[in-house]
């Protein structure tokens, strides 16, 4: 009899487990992410996520703005931004390209895109256009492109040139519906002119023996 009660105890024990894995995956499977909310993907034909910059989108080169493309955009985006900055230390941030207005069913910005969205300003000359990263000193840096889904575009009361990155994340709030990220890296290697600047004047020879 003792044989016969330990056998259907394990039994029972297995029988109760699958019924409640049962449970728990058919209870999983209607908990699926909001369609688009996982694939909102930014990305560029001319350099990989965390890639190396070509020199021809910087302030050594042709100073042209980065290609972008996206996928997997939330279905109820009205309007499309983007930022693209720096932050060199802790409490500053650089912005070079601020682009707001973009339509709904844009898909792409082209290199060196015209006519697509509002320009905003930046903060190397202040002015309304890209601002190529130029660094004015050696190493690898850093450049983040966010591209800004939302559910309607941002109001903003001030002329382009004074819409900023704070303007524009001020007048984005409520209205994100998602965001997608590109980051690179542009290393930046000195000229022999900075390199002799860098290093001061040369020495003066040596005096002349008599």
């Amino acid at each position: 009899m003792k044989g016969v009660i330990y056998s259907v105890i394990p039994a029972t024990l297995i029988a109760v487990v699958l019924i409640l894995g049962m449970q728990l995956a058919a209870s999983g499977q209607d908990k699926e992410l909001p369609a688009g909310e996982a694939a909102f993907i930014l990305s560029s034909s001319e350099v990989t996520s965390g890639g190396q910059l070509p020199k021809e989108f910087t302030g050594d080169g042709a100073s042209a703005t980065l290609p972008l493309e996206w996928i997997g955009a939330p279905e109820a985006t009205k309007s499309f931004a983007l930022i693209m900055h720096h932050i060199p230390g802790p409490g500053d941030v650089k912005w070079y390209w601020i682009l707001y207005d973009i339509p709904a069913d844009a898909k792409c910005l082209p290199k060196n895109v015209k006519g697509v969205g509002t320009l905003g300003n930046n903060s190397i000359n202040g002015r309304t256009e890209y601002a190529p990263p130029h660094s004015k000193g050696p190493g690898p840096k850093t450049y983040i492109y966010t591209l800004y889904a939302l559910s309607a575009p941002p109001t903003i009361t001030v002329p382009p040139k004074e819409v900023s990155r704070e303007v524009l994340l001020d007048a984005m709030k409520g209205r994100i519906l998602g965001s997608a990220e590109l980051k690179v890296v542009y290393t930046r290697f000195p000229g022999p002119e900075e390199t002799r600047d860098r290093e001061g004047p040369p020495p003066p020879p040596p005096p002349r023996k008599e």
